[in-house]
């Protein structure tokens, strides 16, 4: 069912939140009765004393000082000193917490559960997470229907012991043969996407590099993919540099990154970001252009004709150019794009329109705006779906 909560559950949910509050309290009482007692036991905590430089900018006339502008290299050993003190002086502290093993025993029992994720099709298979309990990643599963037995597809936790390794993005392809999974490194932004087959996990040679705040796109024929990157950074300073010149390029299987075409970026403006992803049908790549995180952005499209020999060399073409308002396609039947926007519908509507007259005056509005937004849809064969 789509749309508001029924009356008991706006009162299952009001005293939930008594209870929550409850809690809540009862928990700050505890913890500050704890720290009380630590800070009585420990005594006065001595903090790492930092270094102040005279490092000073000059704004149009106006100096600002920062003498911490040092801690901005992370990579310096300096820093590196630095946290590793702070490090030892807040273990320190919590280690002395009377209450400290009391409250980690609690929570450990209370978060000991088994945990299944929601499960997605793809490929007439089934896929979802499971987690035993305190498994520090959920683990990826496989099965080819309901009754079937699962298979594991990917472990996270195998990649390394002390889980600062993440799978940061799972895809498999439309055809069932082969899985993109991304790997991050110590809680960075950065991935690498690998591929391995979904059929007996053999790893493939395909590496891509630096992508950051994407994921990837299988063309239909499951050859390859799109995914947007940035620039190589500078050695040493992967982690400060700024996010620019994001571009959108297309993979195939069995070539290298180098090879890789690139299909669309906006040397106009580098610090937009780019993305694309294929239609269901795997006809069209709709590309989305956005300004930082402006819930506006632009969106053009590129036609790549027939899904199982996929034109990814073809024009991209423009839709809409001037990032005055939020466009996202749903779908698409044939060349009629569905697509939920904002212009003139603060609430959001949902307009259909053919590729070949994308502008508004041709628009056919499917879902009209309405007192309550609209914030999820989707397209089933010949259904909308909406919340």
């Amino acid at each position: 069912m789509f749309g508001g909560l029924s009356q008991g559950a706006h009162v299952r949910r009001g005293s939930m939140n008594r209870l929550a509050k409850q809690l809540s309290l009862a928990l700050t009482i505890a913890v500050a009765t704890a720290t009380a007692g630590a800070q009585q036991s420990q005594g006065r905590i001595t903090y790492p004393k930092p270094n102040r430089t005279d490092q000073t900018d000059d704004y149009f006339g106006r100096k600002v000082a920062d003498p911490y502008r040092w801690m901005e290299d992370l990579n310096a050993p300096e820093v590196a000193q630095w946290v590793k003190a702070q490090n030892e002086v807040t273990e320190r502290y919590l280690t002395g917490l009377p209450m400290r093993d009391r409250f980690r025993s609690r929570i450990t029992e209370l978060w000991n559960y088994a945990k299944v994720g929601l499960p997605f099709r793809e490929a007439d298979r089934l896929f979802y997470t499971k987690n035993s309990g305190l498994q520090r990643q959920s683990v990826y599963y496989m099965r080819s229907s309901l009754d079937a037995p699962e298979q594991i597809v990917i472990d996270p936790n195998v990649l390394s012991p002390d889980g600062s390794i993440a799978l940061s993005l799972f895809t498999p392809s439309p055809d069932g043969r082969y899985l993109a999974y991304g790997l991050s490194q110590g809680g960075s932004d950065w991935s690498t996407v690998y591929v391995r087959t979904l059929t007996g996990g053999r790893q493939l040679s395909d590496t891509v590099k630096w992508l950051k705040f994407s994921g990837v796109s299988w063309t239909k024929d499951g050859n390859g993919f799109f995914y947007s990157r940035f620039p190589t950074p500078e050695v040493g300073k992967e982690l400060q540099g700024a996010v620019r010149d994001q571009k959108l390029y297309y993979h195939r299987l069995g070539t290298p990154q180098s090879a890789d075409r690139m299909v669309y970026d906006r040397k106009d403006h580098p610090e937009w970001f780019v993305f694309g992803g294929m239609s269901d049908d795997g006809r069209f790549l709709f590309i989305s252009v956005a300004n930082g995180t402006d819930p506006h952005n632009r969106l053009y499209v590129l036609d790549v004709g027939d899904p199982i020999r996929p034109n990814v060399a073809g024009p991209v073409k423009t839709l809409f150019d001037t990032g005055d308002a939020a466009y996202s396609p749903i779908g698409n039947v044939g060349s009629t794009i569905y697509m939920s926007t904002d212009k003139g519908a603060p609430r959001y509507r949902i307009v259909a329109f053919d590729l070949a007259r994308p502008a508004e005056s041709d628009w056919r509005v499917v879902v009209p705006e309405s007192k309550s937004a609209i914030d999820q849809t989707a397209l089933f064969r010949d259904r909308i779906a909406v919340n």
